[in-house]
């Protein structure tokens, strides 16, 4: 008889294996993995007001099926992050700019030994294409490292004479700072946060999102195999009402940047105000876009297409489509043809166009979004609701007509494959922008024309922090990245992010006074 075949081998404790790579699902903090910071930290609450030894359960979108349970931290883990933050702080801030630009990039080239890993992982984690994640994704978390670690090298301000005065500008570091990001790119948002506030000097405690936590705990291995110091880069897993609040009202945070809701940016403001620390928040939005009828129409119909990307999931997206009544008919048509050629599916799959949305309860905070429009007069000519053949968590691309102005299904972000098409008279630019900046966001805006000056005069009068012309979702990290209203506050990129990140000094010299040596 044959001997039985040996079982596989049980993962370790505190670590799953999610599309065959091995994830810790414990904290990060001060250099160490940490489950539970109830025994490490001085007066550390009790399990009464303290998430401490719990976990939580994470779902993929692609099934449903339980990915692994994660450490769920709370006040203990908070405190204990910034502790470890705080005692860092002075060592990195010290550390001379050439040799933080060098361990950034030594991050950046982990990251980029890892892309097959971590862009295996996120898809189980968070649902986008597979291809997507590795072909630029991933690869883009590696160049928002690098850009940050050579800006730094650039940064620099000409001196400026004044009354026979010398000023010089610099950038100090601001201390220790919180970053909570989102779950529809987890690790490249966080990249784009990550990379200037390690680059300036400063510490950081990263809260992911509960429902995409385990990219940044294999980030925070690939920081420590680099040679990052203990303590310079710490995580914190859970609820942003357990550990999230908590980490924001430390008294030694310096910065805070936030990617996500608009009540959640509130509550942290509300918070941080209490120690007047600066705040940097992107927000989400309601984007249009503008289609003139002079614009090449196969551009236009492949810019309404694009908005389907990350299964709508994507806060630039472009979802109300404004369009000039003599070219809609043939505008319409065009996209038509391109949605009935978008595959929904597996993101694994190379052919997929469409994935699953992240969670059934955003599904059905999708949904209900357009059943409330449908019930409301509005028209389904492409998708409508979920797409019972694949089931889970996939939702059919959907364009809705008559929509009303004023409707909640054009004035508030659905994030999910749900756009809107309404149309504005011919030769209206006037009445254009009215309708594409009626709305309380200002994120960015999108805009198909075939004449110059009129994209010139449009684009001017928009409110957005972006504007594409004939384009979309072109990202320059030299340029400011942030929006409007209710949109956000402050801009990441370039020196934007430095500025942020760093406490601007101005020292003003005198030409006379200094002591005469033979």
């Amino acid at each position: 008889m044959a001997p039985p075949t040996p079982a596989p081998p049980a993962n370790p404790p505190h670590t799953a294996t999610v599309a065959g790579v091995p994830v810790d699902t414990r904290h990060w903090i001060g250099g160490e993995r940490v489950a539970s910071a109830s025994a490490s930290v001085p007066g550390a609450a009790s399990a009464a007001t303290s998430a401490s030894n719990a976990t939580f359960t994470d779902h993929s979108p692609l099934d449903g099926a339980p990915l692994a349970e994660i450490a769920r931290g709370g006040a203990e883990e908070a405190r204990a992050a910034m502790a470890a933050a705080r005692e860092a702080f002075p060592g990195w801030a010290a550390t001379p700019p050439a040799e933080r630009a060098r361990l950034l990039h030594a991050v950046a080239d982990g990251v980029e030994a890892r892309i097959e890993d971590l862009a295996a992982v996120e898809t189980a984690d968070n649902g986008a294409l597979l291809r997507s994640h590795r072909r630029g994704v991933m690869p883009r978390v590696a160049h928002n490292l690098r850009y940050f670690a050579d800006r730094l090298l650039a940064l620099a301000h000409d001196d400026f004479e004044t009354r026979g005065h010398t000023n010089h500008v610099s950038w100090d570091p601001a201390g220790p700072a919180v970053l909570i990001t989102p779950w529809n790119a987890p690790l490249m948002l966080a990249s784009w946060k990550i990379g200037p506030a390690l680059a300036a000097g400063n510490t950081v405690v990263l809260k992911p999102a509960e429902w995409t936590p385990l990219t940044a705990s294999l980030f925070a291995d690939i920081a420590h195999e680099a040679g990052l110091p203990a303590g310079v880069f710490n995580v914190v897993q859970g609820y942003g009402a357990e550990v999230g609040e908590a980490l924001v009202a430390d008294p030694d945070v310096r910065r805070i940047s936030f990617t996500g809701s608009v009540p959640t940016a509130r509550r942290i403001a509300a918070i941080a105000g209490a120690h007047l620390v600066p705040c940097s928040f992107e927000l989400g939005g309601k984007s249009p876009l503008l289609v003139f009828a002079d614009a090449d129409p196969e551009l236009a119909a492949d810019l309404a297409v694009e908005q389907f990307d990350n299964a709508g999931q994507v806060c630039l997206a472009a979802t109300r489509i404004l369009v000039e009544e003599s070219a809609r008919d043939a505008f319409l048509g065009h996209v038509l043809d391109r949605v009935t050629k978008l595959t929904q599916g597996d993101p694994r799959d190379e052919a997929t166009d469409v994935g699953p949305n992240i969670h059934p309860r955003h599904v059905e905070r999708v949904d209900g979004f357009v059943r409330r429009a449908l019930d409301a007069g509005a028209k389904a000519v492409i998708g409508g609701g979920r797409n019972t053949e694949l089931g889970g968590n996939h939702y059919r691309p959907t364009l809705l007509t008559d929509v009303a102005q004023d409707s909640e299904i054009v004035q508030e972000e659905v994030f999910g494959p749900v756009l809107t098409l309404q149309t504005f008279p011919d030769g209206d630019e006037d009445e254009a922008v009215r309708l594409a900046n009626d709305t309380r966001f200002g994120l960015a805006a999108t805009l198909a024309t075939g004449d110059r000056e009129r994209a010139a005069r449009v684009g001017a009068r928009l409110v957005a922090g972006t504007v594409w012309v004939n384009c979309f979702f072109v990202r320059d990290l030299s340029a400011p990245f942030g929006g409007s209203r209710d949109s956000g506050i402050g801009r990441e990129g370039g020196d934007w992010s430095f500025d942020f990140y760093c406490d601007l000094k101005n020292t003003v010299t005198a030409s006379k006074g200094w002591a005469r040596h033979g």
